[in-house]
């Protein structure tokens, strides 16, 4: 019998089955992500000769959080993939909702990450240099702070746009990933969708600033699919509640109507930690 077809991260993100291949392959774990906070799993995934590399987060391993109904991560996941997928961007590496060795759970592509992308540092100074935008001061030990910068990358824009729309609640610099081939993914959206402002992230270099044209153009579309009777609303109706839903879609009206991206509320800790 001959080997599965091995195949790169880079094409099956691009691959329009590779969430049949996630939803119906043979799953198999390899190993354990040790340092999430829920049960990662490492796993393949096989399907008429083809494989691939996936993390499989099974709703058993989910560790209960006093904000978010219990059980529910996974769906998030799963919901944060598919309004990635209306906006056109692509943000967010194939994600479904299916039977796994443990039960129900969240099956996503496994990203291999490019070591020469730089989107975070800490600088001296009280400005960022042109290209970075501020996110805020960091205490850097012995009495020293130094400013936390990221990228002013259209890809980090768009990925914040996103992050609003979801109410993001860990935007971690280590959920991002950037690819050799210059795609950025965002992974880890399990604590979306809230009904409460809970918008945390280190993407905040935009704050008040007007939306593109783009994002201006994609929200729109957004508000039409997430319409009742609209094919996102469908595909979310499933994943998260009713009056999420309609928070999802106040928060796309509100971004509209102001036309610039979201402040920090004051309400709730606008940066996420740890930060990475």
């Amino acid at each position: 019998m001959p080997a599965p077809e091995r195949i790169p991260p880079r094409s099956v993100t691009a691959d329009p089955h590779a969430a049949e291949l996630l939803a119906r392959g043979e799953l198999s774990v390899r190993g354990r992500i040790r340092e999430a906070s829920n049960a990662a799993l490492f796993c393949t995934v096989a399907l008429d000769g083809r494989e691939a590399t996936c993390v499989y987060k099974p709703v058993a391993g989910e560790r209960p959080l006093w904000d978010f109904p219990d059980g529910t991560l996974a769906g998030r996941e799963v919901a944060s993939y598919e309004v990635s997928e209306a906006t056109g961007w692509g943000l967010v590496p194939p994600t479904v909702l299916r039977d796994g060795p443990y039960g129900e759970g969240m099956c996503q592509l496994w990203i291999e990450v490019g070591a020469d992308a730089e989107l975070l540092a800490l600088v001296d100074g009280e400005e960022p240099e042109p290209g970075w935008k501020a996110i805020g001061f960091a205490d850097v030990g012995e009495g020293r702070t130094a400013l936390l910068v990221h990228a002013d990358d259209e890809r980090l824009r768009r990925l914040a746009v996103l992050d609003a729309v979801i109410n993001n609640a860990d935007r971690k610099g280590g959920h991002l990933l950037p690819t050799p081939d210059g795609r950025l993914y965002g992974i880890d959206h399990g604590v979306t969708f809230n009904v409460e402002d809970k918008l945390r992230t280190l993407l905040w270099g935009w704050a008040g600033e007007p939306l593109t044209a783009e994002a201006v153009e994609v929200l729109g579309g957004l508000r039409a699919t997430l319409a009742e009777g609209g094919e996102l609303a469908a595909r979310l109706a499933g994943l998260i509640t009713p009056s999420e839903l309609d928070a999802t879609r106040a928060r796309v009206d509100a971004l509209l109507a102001s036309g610039r991206h979201p402040e920090p509320g004051g309400e709730w800790p606008a940066i996420p930690w740890p930060p990475v």
